[in-house]
């Protein structure tokens, strides 16, 4: 379903965005890997999606559109699907919204560092 590939991508651009990596190498606070939980709470979009990510220097790679802050802020776009939000030390959370076959679709999600 499309909005299946929608929502996993979008978790997985989430998760990318906000992920503080193990390695010493990393320039960006939020580099790393990342759990992310994207839940519908209106519209017929998939209930619950959850994903891991990469993000790189604050950047999200593929085909997600999307970036970090040194200071957590998270902004996120998938083919015509946006999500926003925080991230603060091993965690974060924030609202998106989308559509499902031309329906709107809109919810949460929350990011954990992995």
């Amino acid at each position: 379903m499309r909005h299946n590939r929608i929502r996993l991508l979008f978790a997985a651009s989430l998760i990318a965005t906000g992920l503080n990596s193990a390695s010493a190498s990393a320039q960006h606070p939020y580099d790393g890997l990342w759990q992310v939980t994207v839940a519908t709470k209106t519209g017929s979009c998939d209930a619950q999606t959850t994903s891991t990510l990469t993000v790189s220097d604050g950047k999200i790679s593929g085909p997600i559109s999307g970036s970090v802050t040194t200071g957590g802020l998270v902004r996120v776009s998938i083919n015509g699907a946006y999500a926003n939000g925080q991230l603060s030390g091993n965690s974060g959370s924030g609202k998106w919204n989308g559509a499902s076959a031309g329906v709107p679709c809109s919810g949460r999600w929350e990011a954990s560092r992995r």
